[in-house]
């Protein structure tokens, strides 16, 4: 079993580290072993054009199909051609990282609320689970 996600002109990242954490953007250039030129674009993920190190960035199964150096536009229309953010939002990853974030954001009582429905979800299952058997 090979690499399958590799570091090259046009693959989406999902930036770990930095002001720019949590926000996704495309690498534009390889700048050395170390760093690439990431842009959003800036108008579509918020993350404007700038040199970035590996460390700080994961590599998405998504890429988007420009030239080296593209300019915001292009890399705005290829987004677009490709529907780049829509695969990003359909994929599991971004669905997960939408549920840690909700529940992050849930005060006191609503955690209270998810706890009884789970007991009540567990109740219910094993009430049939034992009726089946019966």
């Amino acid at each position: 079993m090979g690499f399958s996600r590799y570091v090259e002109v046009g693959r989406v990242v999902f930036i770990n580290h930095g002001p720019d954490a949590g926000k996704i953007a495309t690498v534009i250039d390889i700048v050395d072993q170390n760093k690439c030129l990431v842009d959003g674009p800036e108008e579509i993920t918020g993350v404007q054009r700038q040199v970035i190190s590996y460390k700080k960035v994961s590599l998405t199964d998504h890429k988007v199909n420009i030239q080296r150096n593209a300019r915001a536009k292009t890399l705005k229309a290829a987004w677009a051609e490709s529907d780049t953010l829509a695969k990003w939002e359909g994929s599991s990853w971004a669905k997960k990282l939408e549920a840690k974030k909700k529940r992050a954001s849930l005060s006191d009582f609503d955690r209270f609320k998810v706890m009884v429905a789970k007991k009540q979800k567990s109740r219910i299952i094993a009430q049939k689970i034992k009726e089946l058997r019966a």
